[in-house]
């Protein structure tokens, strides 16, 4: 059976495995009814539209 031949630092470790854990900008698309960048297969936060449809209804702050 293989056994480990010392201790893993934590440094080591990590920079083994960082590799694997890239962040990256999500991807924007613009939005066909507001033209805002949005992501996609996900409602327009501003709009509210999704696939061409309504499907979130906005609601706006009253200013007193």
């Amino acid at each position: 059976m293989a056994v480990p031949k010392g201790k893993v630092s934590k440094a080591r470790r990590n920079s083994r495995n960082s590799a694997n854990f890239k962040n990256c900008a999500p991807t924007l698309i613009e939005c066909p009814s507001c033209h805002e960048l949005k992501q996609p297969h996900v409602v327009c936060p501003k709009c509210g539209n999704y696939n061409g449809k309504k499907v979130v209804e906005k609601k706006e702050k009253k200013q007193d």
